[in-house]
């Protein structure tokens, strides 16, 4: 099993398949490298390098206690692309792994980073303050926490739903899809998931945006029931030097899932940009 293990003694599994130019994938809470797996096997015949890896706390990775912020995620991602020289590379984040890629960018990135993408990402913050009045209430994030810690199990079932859009109408179920959100769930640390709770929502990335020169191409669906576009997507898009936003209407939070033909595509035209 490939892992690295980093300065604090946690250990990060990781795949790293193929060569050529490298894609690293950083994955939403509380998931695992296997939700990239769409995206794996497809760059993979396109002749890229891609790697994928469990954040700490998160499916293979130790179930350490502490770190479950983002200065110790991107702290984590740094010393993984250390350990496999990776240069030129693309870092594509969903979700919580969105957060994950700027804040890497931003403090670790220089020469080494061609490109980033943000897919359904929660910057530049989530949550509802003064300085965000449109942002998503605390008791939202409230609510995600209780469940986590007291009823994981029905919680992260239930979870798939909204996270896929099944609740809309003509929206075609897939319970493989379902099944495999929650494996990968429940594969992590209840720990983990509860702290991750707070880095995804409160963390300001307003400042991370600002500063990353490289080309950013923002995806977001405009039908997200868990990141809301207008306060994220469209938002990140406006705060960066060299940003692009596409936004797909229809399209649900876990979108290089349920549309990975379409994500991909368009996920290849802009690293060939």
């Amino acid at each position: 099993m490939n892992k690295i293990t980093v300065k604090d003694g946690t250990e990060i599994y990781y795949k790293d398949w193929g060569t050529g130019q490298p894609l690293v994938f950083h994955h939403g809470w509380p998931l695992s490298s296997d939700d990239w797996d769409a995206q794996m096997i497809f760059f993979l015949n396109q002749g890229f390098r891609v790697i994928a890896f469990d954040r700490r706390g998160h499916g293979r990775s130790s179930q350490t206690a502490v770190g479950h912020d983002m200065d110790t995620y991107a702290s984590d991602v740094a010393e993984l692309v250390k350990a496999l020289d990776l240069k030129d590379a693309v870092h594509i984040g969903h979700s919580t792994g969105g957060g994950e890629v700027i804040r890497y960018v931003a403090k670790y990135g220089k020469g080494r980073v061609a490109k980033a993408v943000l897919v359904s990402a929660v910057t530049p913050i989530m949550v509802k303050n003064d300085n965000n009045p449109d942002g998503v209430p605390m008791s939202v994030f409230d609510e995600i926490r209780v469940n986590t810690a007291t009823n994981r199990q029905q919680y992260f079932q239930d979870f798939t739903i909204p996270f896929y859009g099944y609740n809309r109408e003509g929206a075609k179920k897939s319970q493989g899809i379902m099944d495999n959100w929650w494996r990968q769930g429940m594969m992590g640390a209840i720990k983990a998931h509860y702290d991750c709770i707070k880095a995804f929502s409160e963390t300001d990335f307003t400042e991370d945006l600002k500063s990353v020169d490289v080309p950013v191409l923002v995806m977001h669906g405009e039908d997200d029931q868990i990141v809301p576009i207008a306060t994220t997507g469209v938002k990140a898009a406006q705060l960066l030097k060299n940003g692009q936003l596409i936004s797909y209407p229809g399209f649900p939070h876990g979108m290089p899932t349920t549309e990975a033909a379409t994500i991909n595509a368009d996920l290849l035209a802009f690293i060939k940009a």
